[in-house]
């Protein structure tokens, strides 16, 4: 048929639509049209816009055969309380099918304060483990070969630290440096803008980014150095679009970091990685996995002009959607996080966190955690969603709107250029009103009832009080307390001292030129010396300062 008929017939279809929505109108806050067909795919090219799978631009997966050879990593977040804790929830989650880990560390540990300073009074161990030098981090992974797992650390400005830890972990088990793999997030821009677990300036920050880069190109050559994060952002309130454009736009300001460090794009780029959100709108989801791959592989070709395919591929890991958890009938979620796994699936994710019914309520328990590992379990094994590579592809709605959104994030580059790139706009403030801009939308729709969520603003009930959450100790802070005083009677005090001092002068170097020097080797020498977290990240405060958000918006 050709474009003249199938549009003639498509008229037709829709003035009888027409007089059907007279009679049944449409549910309110539908965006998307009401079908799709081949006309909304004018100037579709099979091998431009899609190729195959594992082949450039990658919208249809990094990998030829995705999942029908290996699944994708099921990799769940998990930290609480002290280092042993934890440990035996890592064990329990290894001994029952999850094939990676993923560290959630305490606020103090994420914004660089030791258990025992006045800051963290209150948070230890509370929404992650509490990690304060290598004696932690060796209880942490006690009895698991480092050589064996995957491990992905949720950790940005103090990243070089934590990374360093577990190297030295690795080194005491005899697994070296080059067999670790895993992930630190070390996404400090996002961090600026959505999250705020930042601790120095952006040039400072920049530089321990770049560092690393650097370091593990030639030390720790399987490990991802970051995790560029829109899952955070997303959860700030993004759109979807707003998720990839704002992350995409923070990937670029990293390349251009490292560039203007004197690296060469196809030494780190393969080691770059992405972090993004599975939302609740499960074919807007699967089309935004798809463009971001396009995206990004056409900019690392086009503007950067990488020759390693491997430096085009976007791999990313994904985490269901903790802001679409509901306190009010978290069973509920139970389904939600099914259908964002679904949506993570047919999208490509290489891994996935599936967050637990009670997370909007607590930390998960070890039955809801169980719960969530087998929501995984389920859609890889019984669903079939695993066994055809992009099944979605060919879709009229789903290729019309995965070019959509590759539309929409152009645009948002194209913007964030012209002010200068990503720090400026988030120094302006513009990415973070974006963001508010959309959260409000979205909160206004859901209070107007425009947009449904099931046992909040419609189909409510009463409920009685939810029990059997985990609840913290209220003593670990004071226990983590008495612990860290043991650990550090037991260290060479003059060792520490030497070591912060090379440190602090290391720090002072330029963060580029002839007499830089990476600081990745000082910082992992002060963890051999069992410097603590706090020590570390005090000798950087002194040289670096610290950063003081604003905008001008």
């Amino acid at each position: 048929m050709s474009n003249e008929s199938l549009k003639a017939k498509l008229d037709a279809y829709n003035a009888e639509y027409a007089k059907q929505v007279a009679k049944h109108p449409e549910r309110v806050g539908l965006k998307h049209k009401n079908l799709y067909t081949p006309l909304d795919l004018d100037g579709f090219d099979y091998e431009k816009d899609l190729g195959f799978p594992g082949e450039y631009p990658y919208t249809r997966g990094v990998q030829p055969t995705m999942y029908r050879g290996r699944l994708w990593t099921m990799r769940m977040y998990a930290g609480f309380s002290t280092a042993e804790e934890s440990n035996k929830r890592y064990k329990y989650l290894i001994a029952n099918g999850g094939t990676g880990l993923s560290v959630a560390f305490d606020l103090p540990t994420q914004i660089g304060y030791d258990s025992d300073d006045k800051m963290s009074a209150g948070e230890v161990g509370k929404v992650g483990v509490a990690i304060d030098s290598l004696y932690d981090m060796e209880r942490l992974f006690d009895g698991i070969d480092l050589g064996k797992v995957s491990t992905s650390m949720t950790i940005n400005a103090p990243a070089s630290i934590l990374l360093a830890m577990y190297i030295a972990v690795a080194e005491k088990q005899g697994v070296p440096a080059s067999a670790l793999r895993g992930t630190i997030q070390n996404d400090i821009l996002k961090e600026y803008a959505a999250r705020g677990t930042y601790i120095f300036p952006v040039k400072p920050s920049m530089r321990l980014i770049t560092d690393i880069f650097e370091y593990c190109s030639a030390n720790v050559p399987k490990w991802n150095t970051i995790s560029i994060s829109g899952y955070h952002i997303r959860e700030a309130g993004s759109t979807a679009a707003q998720e990839v454009a704002f992350t995409i736009a923070d990937g670029i300001a990293y390349i251009e970091a490292a560039l203007k460090a004197g690296m060469k794009i196809d030494e780190f780029a393969p080691r770059l990685s992405f972090f993004w959100n599975a939302h609740n709108n499960v074919l807007e989801e699967v089309a935004k996995f798809r463009a971001s791959r396009r995206i990004w592989a056409r900019i690392l070709k086009e503007r950067f002009h990488a020759e390693n395919p491997k430096s085009m591929k976007l791999r990313f890991h994904t985490q269901t959607a903790g802001s679409m958890l509901t306190a009010q009938q978290p069973n509920n979620n139970i389904i939600r996080v099914a259908l964002q796994t679904a949506a993570a699936v047919m999208g490509g994710t290489q891994s996935l966190h599936t967050n637990s019914r009670d997370e909007a309520l607590a930390l998960p328990t070890t039955e809801s955690v169980t719960i969530a590992l087998r929501t995984q379990q389920i859609v890889a094994y019984e669903s079939g969603l695993a066994d055809v590579v992009d099944p979605l592809g060919g879709s009229y709605y789903v290729e019309a709107m995965t070019n959509a959104i590759e539309e929409e994030v152009m645009q948002y580059i194209k913007k964030i250029d012209e002010m200068g790139g990503a720090v400026e706009a988030i120094d302006k403030g513009y990415i973070q009103k974006e963001i508010q801009d959309s959260a409000y939308a979205w909160q206004m729709a859901v209070e107007s009832g425009e947009k449904t969520i099931v046992g909040v603003n419609k189909f409510t009930m009463e409920e009685p009080p939810v029990t059997g959450l985990l609840k913290i100790d209220a003593s670990v802070g004071e226990r983590k307390k008495a612990q860290l005083a043991k650990d550090k009677e037991n260290r060479d005090q003059a060792k520490v001292a030497e070591e912060l001092a090379k440190l602090e002068k290391a720090a002072q170097t330029p963060a580029e030129g002839p007499d830089h020097v990476n600081l990745m080797p000082v910082i992992l020498d002060c963890v051999r010396a069992y410097c603590t977290e706090g020590e570390i990240c005090g000798v950087l405060r002194k040289v670096f300062g610290e950063y003081k958000p604003h905008n001008t918006l």
